[in-house]
């Protein structure tokens, strides 16, 4: 796997996959409706650091992004996205991704990531506790998850 910057030519690779996560309203607070233009500002926009993931054949199966979350003094505290392709799930590339941006994040001057809100169902909790960020908060019943009803949105921390 090659863990890379992304190029303006990727998005064409990343938005199919995104369609699918936010469409499947189960882990971002988007609306599940969002545009192919919409979502590119988003995940591409400006002050965004964007990475993607290639498999041995060359395709690009996650993404991610890293900001400032806050600005002015606050302004190296990171925030970040991360999406896989969920038929690429299951092969480590999360993870990769994460530990790659947790250290480009932290080379680039941060000096702590947060998370505003995630879902407290989705999977990657597991993943981000074992990276060593923690649940300062729950704000609960602030997600409508399309399965499991009213569930809470964690807000996360972790010093890089």
């Amino acid at each position: 796997m090659l863990i890379r910057d992304a190029r303006a030519d990727d998005w064409e690779r990343i938005w199919p996959f995104w369609r699918k996560i936010v469409a499947a309203g189960e882990t971002y607070t988007w609306d599940r409706g969002t545009g192919e233009a919409e979502a590119r500002a988003l995940w591409t926009g400006p002050g965004r650091r964007v990475f993607v993931v290639e498999d041995d054949a060359g395709a690009v199966v996650a993404s991610a992004y890293v900001k400032a979350n806050y600005g002015g003094p606050a302004a190296d505290v990171a925030n970040a996205g991360f999406m896989v392709d969920p038929a690429r799930s299951g092969h480590g590339y999360g993870r990769a991704l994460a530990e790659h941006v947790l250290a480009e994040a932290k080379a680039d001057g941060f000096r702590a990531m947060v998370f505003n809100a995630v879902v407290e169902t989705n999977p990657a909790v597991r993943l981000w506790t074992s990276l060593g960020f923690t649940v300062l908060g729950t704000v609960p019943d602030a997600f409508d998850h399309p399965r499991h009803g009213r569930v809470g949105l964690h807000v996360m921390h972790r010093v890089l």
